[in-house]
């Protein structure tokens, strides 16, 4: 009996070792890679985008290697806390839902979001306009949450999918009036594109602080204060080095950081 236990206490040493070894090497970050341009699956299998390049230059800052492993949006935070990655970077906004769940790192950016919908529909991101109307939001998100909460009530059908391309679908194919997403990613990931032609903005973008407020950062599990710390004073690092601005300027034409 002396001898089992022995071994077993051998075994568990020996995988806590393999394990604090691992997050000396590596950062896994969960990614739903739906959203241009700040993160996109390529058709070679590869993931781009400022989100991608952000972390990377993080892992860099950190002198680990970053792994990517990709998540519906929906379940990042169900997979986050069932330890399939170390850390949330996907365009997640820190919602006072979500600090209840998950830990965040400084804020990475900000961004207003903004409806889209067909050339001179006249519709604006009011009850009023939008009522008999349906929206389509991605699920999980901060917009489909005021969507729910703000519009739903007031006869105007949300319908929420896994993905942001999935919307762009419905809306083209006219199962859907309108989108509502982060009016960024709705430009360079839809309107600049050739299936965005007859599209646009639809009034001016939403100013709430349910929407803008909260800006984005990184999840990370609750308490895992150790890897929160180190993420922030790598960003902290990019900031201050410029390679930040660097980064974004590839991407945006505008201070995407907003504070």
């Amino acid at each position: 009996m002396f001898r089992l236990n022995t071994l077993f206490a051998a075994a568990l040493l020996g995988l806590s070792i393999a394990t604090s070894a691992q997050a000396d090497t590596e950062i896994r970050f969960g990614v739903d890679p739906s959203y241009p341009p700040f993160e996109v699956k390529q058709p070679d299998g590869s993931l781009t985008g400022f989100d991608i390049d952000l972390g990377n230059a993080i892992c860099a800052q950190l002198k680990v290697r970053c792994v990517w492993v990709e998540q519906p949006f929906d379940g990042i935070i169900p997979g986050l806390k069932a330890r399939k990655f170390d850390a949330i970077l996907s365009a997640m906004a820190p919602t006072e839902v979500r600090r209840k769940q998950v830990d965040f790192s400084d804020q990475l950016y900000n961004g207003p979001s903004a409806i889209i919908a067909k050339e001179h529909s006249n519709l604006l991101p009011t009850v009023e306009s939008l009522k008999g109307k349906t929206v389509g939001v991605v699920q999980g998100t901060i917009q489909e949450a005021f969507a729910n909460s703000v519009w739903g009530p007031h006869d105007v059908t949300i319908l929420s999918y896994q993905t942001q391309d999935q919307v762009y679908i419905d809306l083209i194919n006219g199962r859907l009036d309108a989108a509502l997403q982060p009016a960024v990613q709705g430009d360079l990931g839809f309107l600049q594109k050739p299936q965005g032609k007859g599209f646009a903005f639809a009034g001016e973008p939403i100013i709430d602080k349910r929407l803008n407020d909260n800006g984005v950062a990184i999840g990370v599990r609750k308490g895992d204060d150790a890897l929160r710390e180190k993420i922030n004073e790598a960003f902290a690092s990019i900031r201050a080095s410029g390679e930040y601005d660097k980064l974004a300027s590839q991407y945006f034409t505008f201070d995407i950081y907003g504070k």
